[in-house]
């Protein structure tokens, strides 16, 4: 038997129509047949999946919730409206469930949970399955069936198999431990560093370019590497490395949480959407939190790699006689176009990344994760954009930073970037360019293989 619907609305069972109108009396605190904001939020406080949850979060399901389902806009959510919305949603849940229910009995265990959990990259162990299937499993049969899952889901206001597990997760275990900053510091940190390791001839090539090939001495890539090697031997390709490395964990860290945090401000209250200017200017801010930090060991980093064999004996050292001979400010030399082209790279880098993630998943509706060969594509693309539009400023600021190394006088970077366009022409702006994307790209490979593998490992949801 089925009970009539309000208009426009599709048919619901008797049993359903009952259910779904205890539900919306529940919500209706001042029983006036319409439930606002406050109700909503006061309402879901009461309820027991929302008991580790804090007042904030609260509010930002409701608001949620409230954005999907009152469609008219008028503050108000109708009962007609209500239905609608739960409707619609349960057909959106029981897809999810099915994706969890992988021999198809009509139940979930704790082995299917971990199936499941592994396929979104989030490795768990038994413990952690059976803590999240007693948080649903109401009739303890050590089982989730479909009411279970519905219930438990009723108020979640997105259907998203990342986003559940997210919501799932978050009710047994601390907040500060999921995702939390530290996995960031360990899977960015990896990534980097194996990264940086692998192509750090390739980027002591460019700096070497950078700042000694002109129209005269025809440096290039082979004569480069020759020189490098005949200098150093085959040890010296990695002069700076140390730095390097002891840079990038850090500086990813920064970089990303900032972007996650700065990002997080832009989020629209009741879609939770940010749109992409808000991405760019979120990327340019946390590209310039981080480089601000670690810019110092920037400047040791590129000293140690033009220096000679045996003329600095570590990163302390080479710390001490550039302070000594130059001061402390020489330090930050090359700060301003660094800063000024960090923005746009930062912002370029992450909103296209992230647009062509979004495009996938638009595209792929029901690939859960996209595959490792996009990602690359992704970050080598996003890298390259951003290259091609700041890398003059890039190689204004390594030859600020090499000039206590070089002597002469002390050029603004305005001024270095006119003589060099005076001399050499616009394209010696772009010197060394082609060793530089000879990096970028298998570094970027390298990198995102790396990040995911670690991600994974950890356990680090990703917004």
């Amino acid at each position: 038997m089925s009970s009539s619907a309000p208009e426009g609305q599709e048919s619901v069972s008797e049993e359903e129509g009952t259910r779904y109108l205890e539900l919306f009396e529940k919500l209706d605190v001042n029983k006036d047949g319409k439930v606002d904001i406050e109700d909503l939020s006061r309402s879901l406080r009461e309820m027991e999946s929302f008991e580790k949850h804090s007042w904030d979060q609260v509010q930002d399901h409701a608001k949620k919730i409230f954005d999907r389902t009152d469609l008219d806009k008028d503050g108000h959510i109708t009962f007609k409206e209500f239905v609608r919305y739960l409707s619609e949603h349960e057909k959106e849940l029981k897809l999810a469930f099915h994706k969890l229910d992988e021999n198809r009995d009509g139940v979930i265990d704790s082995h299917e949970i971990q199936a499941s959990f592994r396929k979104l990259g989030i490795h768990i162990d038994r413990e952690e399955a059976m803590k999240l299937l007693h948080r649903m499993d109401k009739d303890k049969t050590l089982k989730i069936n479909w009411d279970e899952w519905r219930d438990y889901l009723t108020f979640h206001p997105n259907s998203d198999l990342h986003d559940i597990v997210h919501y799932w997760r978050h009710g047994v275990i601390p907040m500060d431990m999921h995702g939390g900053w530290w996995r960031h510091l360990m899977a960015g940190g990896a990534a980097g560093m194996v990264s940086r390791s692998i192509t750090a001839p390739i980027d002591r090539l460019k700096i070497l370019l950078q700042v000694y090939s002109t129209n005269q001495n025809k440096l290039g890539v082979y004569s480069g590497f020759k020189q490098l090697y005949r200098e150093g031997g085959a040890r010296g390709l990695w002069r700076g490395n140390g730095i390097n490395v002891l840079k990038i964990a850090p500086e990813s860290a920064i970089k990303f949480m900032a972007y996650e945090q700065i990002k997080r401000s832009f989020k629209d209250p009741y879609s939770g959407e940010i749109a992409p200017v808000h991405r760019f200017i979120s990327g340019s801010l946390a590209g310039a939190v981080a480089q601000t930090i670690i810019y110092p060991m920037e400047v040791i980093k590129t000293r140690l790699a033009l220096g000679r064999t045996g003329e600095y004996s570590g990163i302390v050292d080479c710390v001490s006689k550039v302070v000594k001979h130059d001061g402390g400010m020489s330090l930050y030399r090359g700060y301003l176009p660094n800063l000024v082209g960090i923005l746009p790279y930062a912002g370029i880098d992450l909103f296209i990344y992230e647009t062509l993630k979004s495009k996938h998943k638009a595209w792929y509706p029901d690939h859960q994760d996209p595959s490792i060969i996009f990602l690359l594509f992704c970050g080598a693309t996003s890298c390259s954009f951003g290259q091609l539009c700041t890398y003059p400023l890039a190689l204004i600021r390594t030859k600020l930073q090499a000039k206590g190394k070089l002597g002469g006088k002390k050029d603004s970077w305005i001024g270095l970037g006119r003589t060099i366009v005076k001399e050499e022409g616009f394209l010696g702006l772009y010197r060394g360019i082609i060793p530089n994307f000879a990096k970028v790209l298998p570094a970027v490979s390298i990198s995102y293989v790396t990040y995911e593998h670690v991600r994974k490992l950890l356990g680090v949801d990703m917004s």
